[in-house]
């Protein structure tokens, strides 16, 4: 009875995170079929909800103890679609059509560098600060051009004029990703501790700000943490290059004692094998 219970937790997988990766996924699909149609606010609405759902999951999982392998990589699918393919083809039907391959290459160097962006973030998982992330996060790069057509759709803006504009910021997204500028993830924020009681009113003043105008804030948010990346590398580039140097350091002691015991090893294996002889 125990081994087909375990079996069954084998090949079953996690409800209420998948399906929460689920819904940001159906999000950016969704994302996509607007945009085909014109809808480009709703568009922008959709990809929004996607981080949200992003958002979600993860904690989810965690807060129930449901993390697996299965829904780290789903959720890294899903980020794809949400987060690389949907605001790359959004801001393409909203901007970018009309001026012909710059227009399409700019909305691929997006989705490789959330491709790319993706796969490092996956490989260094283990490895890195948890502190900082390298390159901007997908979500925040979908955030300014999703923020972007979603202002652009609220005030009726004639963007023909700019899509070379439109493009370039589109490029620089996707190459921001793939930098190695530092961004704060705010994980080492205590969630659960005590804040002063003036945090709790500036936190309500935040929503109010974004219920008055969110396209216009959010895209200002997001568009002002992208730039905090390149900022904060400049301003700590000498505490970066320290950090660096000590941890190189740190690596070559733990290398050193290993390779002393090898050559301890091989002297010790030569010693017998010539007392043998």
């Amino acid at each position: 009875m125990k081994v087909k219970k375990s079996l069954a937790n084998r090949r079953g997988i996690y409800l209420l995170p998948n399906l929460l990766t689920t819904a940001g996924l159906f999000a950016g699909f969704y994302a996509v079929v607007a945009s085909m149609q014109g809808h480009f606010e709703n568009a922008a609405i959709a990809i929004f909800i996607a981080m949200i759902m992003d958002g979600l999951d993860g904690r989810m999982a965690r807060m129930t103890n449901t993390q697996s392998d299965f829904g780290a990589e789903y959720d890294s699918m899903a980020d794809m679609v949400s987060f690389g393919i949907a605001p790359s083809l959004v801001v393409y039907n909203w901007a970018l059509t009309d001026i012909g391959k710059f227009g399409w290459l700019a909305s691929f160097v997006y989705v490789i560098g959330a491709a790319l962006r993706l796969a490092r973030f996956n490989t260094q998982v283990g490895t890195a600060d948890k502190r900082y992330f390298q390159g901007l996060a997908s979500p925040s790069a979908a955030a300014i051009l999703a923020g972007l057509v979603w202002l652009g759709s609220e005030y009726q803006w004639d963007v023909r004029p700019w899509g070379v504009y439109v493009g370039i910021l589109t490029l620089v997204t996707g190459l921001l990703m793939v930098s190695n500028f530092r961004y704060s993830s705010f994980k080492e924020v205590d969630w659960k501790g005590k804040i002063p009681f003036i945090g709790v009113l500036i936190i309500v003043l935040v929503f109010i700000f974004i219920a008055m105008d969110p396209p216009s804030v959010l895209f200002a948010g997001f568009a002002l943490y992208a730039l905090s990346g390149p900022v904060m590398t400049l301003w700590r580039l000498k505490d970066i290059k320290e950090e660096r140097r000590q941890r190189k350091s740190q690596e070559k002691e733990v290398l050193e004692p290993e390779i002393v015991d090898g050559q301890e090893e091989t002297e010790e294996e030569a010693s017998k094998e010539d007392k043998k002889d």
